[in-house]
């Protein structure tokens, strides 16, 4: 069965790693370890945290003609409708508690001091800014607005309004500029400088190294769920994980590095084809900025310049890059609505659906098969990072909103539900 119309691909893989070479104690200084067991235990104490799921798509599975898909949903996380919410909100904790001990002299300071509004004598005087294509800011906005700081948000031109109002409505101040989200990245970090704001981004670049590594071991959280959620002793031949700067994939390729070492699977970036700097970097050898408008339906993937601590790792730890089309990325959120045979319906955004996208469209191209040794005993993880994070494009892309398609989930748990108990 072939799930997907026929739509060209790159691949470019990555000689650089060796599966043998250790994590290493400075990934696990900056990504893992303690940092990343801080990360969690704060994480999985907030109100509202629920394990997101791990789905097991037989229908499609079987459809593509592979062993195993795995989808890791993250359309409800914190009710935020994306997986940014484990990263931003948990770096600007961070920066707060960071900024009370250093002005207060408190030490130890308490998240729950900080619902409780005991230092907000502190935060309030603080601001705390990045630059988005929607779902990060909204979890920076969603983090200032828990934890009491002001937060100003940068996005450019192609933003859509939903998705400014969605930041919005955690009462931060949202300015729209010209040019792409490079340039909202620059125009952010130049304002806060002028400002004495404090800039919470996903990305990276010499000099400003900390809060990232803040918001990847938040992302790493995922990825330690989907550990815990695969069978018992059943690990995955085969990751692919949507670009952007990098900090998801990045994030995704150091847990699965730390946790599984030699055993860890293949490893694929896939990147909108016009908005592919993890992909050209990687095919340079070093970082290369991709310009021009980077028009892609896949907005949360749609950088130029990749994170610098991201790269690092993806240029030590990524097997492998490729690029696809948005149409793939559009038919793969119709596929997901509907279900492939006996597959619940799902509701994901543009972004989310990339990794799924590259490997049905891998498991087209012959020499991508054999080059990525896919076959009938791939099992293959994919994080679904976002739901309709844009309900109105969504519903243009799918043919009907999201409602309809999470009725029809309902629908099918009954379904389930009466087979099992019958």
């Amino acid at each position: 069965m072939t799930l997907l119309p026929a739509s060209p691909i790159r691949l470019f893989h990555n000689d650089r790693v060796n599966p043998a070479e250790p994590y290493g104690p400075v990934r696990e200084a900056q990504f893992g370890g303690r940092r990343f067991s801080a990360a969690r235990d704060e994480i999985t104490s907030w109100p509202g945290y629920a394990v997101t799921p791990l789905l097991n798509l037989r229908g499609l599975a079987a459809g593509a003609g592979i062993e195993t898909v795995y989808y890791k949903d993250e359309s409800t996380r914190f009710g935020l409708g994306s997986f940014k919410a484990l990263g931003g909100a948990y770096a600007v904790l961070r920066l707060l508690t960071g900024e009370i001990e250093r002005r207060s002299g408190a030490r130890a300071v308490k998240t729950s001091d900080l619902f409780a509004g005991k230092y907000r004598s502190v935060t309030g005087d603080i601001t705390v800014t990045c630059a988005t294509d929607g779902n990060h800011g909204r979890s920076v906005a969603w983090g200032a607005s828990l934890f009491g700081c002001r937060c100003v948000i940068y996005v450019h031109e192609s933003v859509s309004d939903q998705r400014i109002a969605a930041i919005a409505a955690y009462g931060a101040e949202v300015r729209r500029n010209p040019g792409n989200y490079d340039d909202a990245v620059r125009l952010a970090a130049a304002n806060a400088a002028d400002n004495g704001w404090f800039v919470v981004s996903d990305t990276s670049y010499e000099g400003y190294t900390d809060v990232p590594q803040n918001v990847m071991q938040g992302y790493a959280l995922m990825v330690d769920e989907a550990l815990q959620q695969l069978p018992a002793g059943e690990f995955p031949t085969h990751v692919f994980v949507q670009g952007g700067v990098g900090g998801l994939a990045a994030a995704v390729c150091c847990h699965l590095w730390e946790r599984l070492g030699a055993r860890r699977p293949r490893f694929i970036v896939v990147e909108p084809v016009n908005a592919a700097c993890l992909y050209e970097s990687a095919r340079h050898g070093f970082i290369t900025q991709v310009h021009g408008g980077l028009e892609t339906i896949m907005a949360g993937l749609a950088c130029g310049e990749p994170s610098l601590i991201a790269w690092r790792t993806l240029y030590a730890g990524a097997d492998d890059f490729m690029t696809i089309e948005d149409e793939p990325a559009a038919e793969c959120m119709r596929i997901l609505a509907a279900g492939v045979g006996d597959d619940a319906p799902i509701v994901a955004g543009e972004s989310a659906v990339a990794g799924l996208a590259g490997i049905l469209l891998a498991l087209q191209h012959h020499d991508a098969r054999v080059k990525l040794d896919l076959g009938s005993f791939s099992r293959v993880l994919v994080f679904g990072t976002e739901g309709d994070t844009d309900p109105q494009l969504y519903r243009q892309i799918v043919g009907r909103d999201s409602a309809a398609v999470r009725c029809a989930a309902a629908a099918w748990r009954e379904r389930c539900f009466a087979r099992v108990n019958t």
